[in-house]
């Protein structure tokens, strides 16, 4: 990042796999160019040959366009809201820790208010646990504990949170992470 130059986020979260994703990635990024920031979320729909592809090449292709955007960027503004289960979405949090190994700047956000203990008991609740007797750990966070330090490490700032839970798609909570990456980022 230059003093003249914008950064650019990637917009890392299981968003893509919303049935509006592209018009959810729209509001995204303006709410980002309104703080001063470019956003690059990774949509496939700028692949073109992507449908016409085996599945052995697609998720080739995915994996390489989505480090190649990652690569390009600056910072991670990471949606940490649990996606099918009591966590984060498992490939936002390879990109998470891509970040971190980076040493890029991380940020993230989750729409869940309920800490990550609670919702891993309500899980086991609903789910059989195929290991009875193992400990969650849950500190109080709101996730696994090496995500909101991944998070803390990377970017200064703990995960962005909402009073109550929010609906997944819900920008509020995103707003004031891109608002305070954005102060942070101007120092």
């Amino acid at each position: 990042m230059t003093g003249t130059t914008r950064p650019v986020a990637y917009l890392a979260g299981p968003d893509v796999f919303l049935p509006n994703a592209p018009a959810h990635a729209a509001r995204k990024r303006a709410i980002c160019a309104a703080h001063g920031i470019d956003a690059r979320p990774p949509l496939n729909e700028d692949v073109a040959s992507l449908a016409a592809m085996p599945d052995e090449d697609a998720w080739r292709v995915i994996f390489q366009k989505d480090i190649a955007i990652m690569a390009a960027s600056d910072i991670i503004i990471a949606n940490l809201t649990p996606f099918r289960g009591a966590s984060a979405d498992a490939g936002t949090l390879v990109e998470l820790g891509w970040f971190l190994g980076a040493g890029k700047p991380i940020f993230g956000y989750s729409n869940s208010a309920t800490p990550f203990a609670a919702r891993s008991a309500a899980h086991l609740a609903r789910n059989p646990d195929p290991m009875p007797g193992l400990a969650v750990g849950g500190f109080g966070l709101p996730d696994n504990l090496m995500i909101p330090g991944a998070v803390l490490w990377g970017g200064g700032l703990p995960i962005t949170l909402p009073e109550e839970d929010r609906p997944f798609d819900a920008l509020d909570v995103f707003e004031r992470c891109v608002e305070a990456a954005a102060q942070r980022l101007r120092g």
